[in-house]
């Protein structure tokens, strides 16, 4: 149990339109809200049940309805000083929000029943998010309001989600201070000097406080006496570290619960009786808290640091854990996020041989920023629970590397398959050898040829019908050399796209056709080149770019040969992904210019006559030589579509990769094609999911296709199409067909 006493998101006044309390049901997520009078006392609650409710039995009032016609006047409400052992009954028996009013009717705080989601600021803290990372700045600034302010600028760069600070009333919290030190021992002599020296007032605090928030950061300060505590409260601080020498201070505790403060308790230099007890305090006050597992040694031995205790915590405390660290480095904050810490305090300066013990574990602020970067990376890599799925990457590598199921001789339609017609063989492009019991005894529908793939289709009855398909500009087919004859039967494309492997490359046309096919073509530069070549037009490496606008060139000529093969209306189209690729993350913004640049040199040294050079968009992470790498260039559609006007570049728009590249900006599809689809000369139709789903089938991923089919008549009519789905040619070309049929309706 919490008990909120910032009220504001839970209240509505009882004349308030009922639009009014919906809105607030919908921002707070809690999914009620109470109703005060003018004077604040309570009047009533209103759940999102009592609202469907009314509606259903009242369908055609107005939304303007007073709030409280709508409400449940008869709200069971408790006095603000109530034992928690009766709130923590009356959650037992299913209720969630109970309203706590003063003597005299007014609405001061609501008891909820959780206490697995912390509130500092703009951040909620809960198992399901990430971890929220403190820079502790403390008394690292020495003293100096300017130097503090630094820390906060550096911090905010370093990328921490809230800033912390710690202030003392020295007249309130040492019996003995500064020079009148001398009956102390040592260690306790050697602290109040720096203290003494180093500890803000309250107005150098409120000024440093006063920068953070116009970083938009959040702060939260250690509060180590009671002048402090109100100092803060009066500030309007987001919350308040309970520091481990204070653990067992009960009347400091208290103090700060009674503010309605969200909490961050540390446990260091504390038996568990002594935890227990505070935390019994903490539930007993409807505290909001978090326990923080913590070694109050600097800087702490790694056999003392003990993460495996942050899972007891939990359970002696009901409620969030996470991980102060004094420990040299931070690979161990890295494992006590691994470990379950959804709050990780560093500290932070500029220069570890600073006076005072904290400077010496400190992170530098690149090492502070190495530690978010790894802790985020690390919560992607934690995943879920459940049931597990192949990558889009593993389903790539599956085809290379993994085995099928292959015809030992040729097949006629109508055969029944034996377990001597089949083998197992690599690659993994056909049905898995798992099926091979599912395959043995079923009367094939097709012909398979000797050494050819079996597919799921071989496991259906019904078969993906190929046919014509009808719109309003031409559409064509993703094919090789050696797969486009059966892929045009039953269908009449008004191109094909050849999608050249480096191979491809060196085989004569000649030996390929030996008619003009009724249509036209497209061809595609190859992904990759021989010795794990890619082509980055845009490399600053003169090795690499001058095989790069080679290979370029040789594919443009190859393309330029194909044409005496087509009946063209016009030139033909080659889509080029042009580079701009790194390993090992992305660069700057500001470094994108001088790459495309790169590429407009480039583009100069090619002869194109006769073909048209179209550059495909691109997604933030691709699927490149077996694994994840990352796009800069053609990525964000304000610089490609920059790129293309400075240059008079056309551009292919792969709906996958931008719908990627949107999901990773945050920016809405619909506004990346209205600055990509005036340059498009031709489309690739696909589906994608999230930052790095690419080939989706479409229909199936991220992609509103009513709205996009409105946005390409609109912007982009004339251009070319293929359904570029991955492996959409296998099992007779089910997945291009299937994507053909659906975008009928759409475009």
């Amino acid at each position: 149990m919490i008990i909120e006493r910032n009220t504001t998101p839970f209240v509505v006044f009882s004349e308030d339109p009922v639009l009014t309390a919906l809105q607030k049901i919908s921002a707070n997520q809690q999914r009620i809200i109470f109703l005060v009078n003018e004077s604040g006392m309570l009047q009533g609650s209103l759940s999102d049940g009592d609202f469907r409710r009314w509606l259903i039995a009242n369908p055609a009032e107005s939304l303007e309805t007073s709030a409280i016609q709508v409400a449940n006047k008869n709200v069971r409400s408790y006095p603000i000083d109530t034992d928690a052992a009766v709130l923590n009954g009356e959650f037992a028996q299913g209720i969630s929000h109970l309203p706590l009013i003063d003597e005299w009717g007014h609405l001061v705080a609501i008891a909820m029943n959780e206490q697995n989601v912390l509130r500092i600021g703009k951040h909620e803290i809960a198992e399901d998010k990430p971890s929220f990372i403190i820079a502790e700045i403390g008394n690292n600034h020495q003293g100096d309001v300017d130097f503090a302010k630094r820390l906060v600028d550096l911090a905010v760069a370093s990328g921490a989600d809230a800033v912390k600070f710690q202030l003392r009333d020295m007249e309130a919290l040492y019996r003995q201070k500064g020079s009148k030190s001398a009956g102390e021992d040592l260690g306790v002599q050697y602290t109040l000097d720096l203290l003494s020296r180093f500890s803000f007032s309250v107005d150098q605090m409120y000024e440093v406080f006063d920068h953070v928030k116009q970083h938009n950061m959040d702060i939260m300060c250690t509060s180590w006496d009671a002048p402090s505590v109100q100092a803060l409260v009066d500030y309007g601080i987001a919350g308040m570290k309970i520091a481990s020498a204070d653990l067992t201070n009960h009347e400091l505790l208290r103090d700060v619960a009674s503010r309605g403060l969200p909490m961050m308790v540390s446990t260091g230099m504390s038996r568990e009786e002594e935890i227990r007890e505070s935390v019994k305090l903490l539930q007993n006050q409807g505290a909001s808290y978090a326990l923080l597992q913590c070694q109050s040694t600097y800087p702490a031995p790694f056999k003392d640091v003990n993460l495996a205790y942050m899972d007891r915590l939990a359970e002696i405390g009901q409620c969030l854990v996470g991980y102060s660290g004094h420990e040299r480095g931070f690979h161990v904050p890295l494992a006590a996020v691994a470990r379950g810490a959804k709050i990780i305090e560093k500290h932070f300066t500029t220069d570890k041989t600073l006076e005072g013990n904290d400077h010496t574990v400190s992170l530098l602020p690149d090492e502070f920023k190495a530690m978010v970067t790894q802790i985020r990376d690390i919560e992607e890599a934690i995943g879920t629970s459940a049931p597990r799925e192949v990558s889009t990457g593993e389903l790539m590598n599956r085809v290379n590397l993994a085995k099928s199921l292959v015809a030992t001789r040729t097949i006629a339609k109508g055969d029944v398959v034996t377990e001597a017609d089949v083998e197992v063989k690599s690659p993994g492009r056909g049905l898995q050898p798992n099926y091979l019991s599912q395959l043995v005894g079923r009367t094939m529908a097709r012909e398979v040829e000797a050494g050819s793939f079996f597919y799921e289709g071989d496991l259906k009855d019904d078969l993906v019908t190929r046919r014509d398909f009808t719109f309003d500009r031409p559409w064509g087919l993703p094919v090789r050399y050696h797969d486009y004859k059966p892929l045009i039967e039953e269908a009449n494309p008004d191109f094909l796209e050849f999608h050249f492997s480096y191979k491809d490359l060196e085989i004569d046309i000649d030996e390929v056709f030996n008619e003009k096919l009724p249509m036209s073509f497209t061809t595609h530069l190859p992904d990759l080149f021989a010795g794990d070549f890619l082509v980055d037009l845009a490399s600053a490496d003169k090795e690499i770019w001058e095989r790069s606008i080679a290979e370029v060139q040789r594919t443009i000529d190859i393309t330029r040969d194909l044409k005496k093969y087509f009946t063209l209306d016009d030139d033909p189209v080659m889509v080029v992904t042009m580079g701009g690729f790194t390993k090992d993350g992305h660069i700057a913004p500001a470094a994108r210019a001088e790459k495309y640049d790169r590429i407009g040199e480039a583009l100069s040294r090619l002869n194109t006559q006769g073909v048209r050079i179209a550059a495909q968009t691109l997604p933030p992470y691709p699927w490149l030589m077996g694994g994840q790498q990352f796009h800069n260039l053609f990525l964000d559609p304000r610089d490609t579509a920059e790129f293309a006007e400075k240059y008079d570049v056309d551009l292919c728009l792969d709906i996958s990769h931008t719908m990627l590249a949107a999901n990773s900006l945050k920016m809405p599809l619909s506004e990346a094609v209205d600055l990509l689809a005036p340059r498009t000369i031709h489309l690739h139709l696909v589906d994608g999911v999230g930052v790095d789903g690419e080939g989706v089938q479409v229909g199936e991923g991220d992609v509103d296709w009513a709205a996009l089919g409105k946005q390409l008549r609109e912007l982009s009519p004339t251009s070319s199409f293929i359904p570029e789905i991955w492996q959409g040619h296998i099992n007779n070309g089910e997945g291009f067909f299937t994507a053909l049929d659906r975008l009928e309706k759409w475009l």
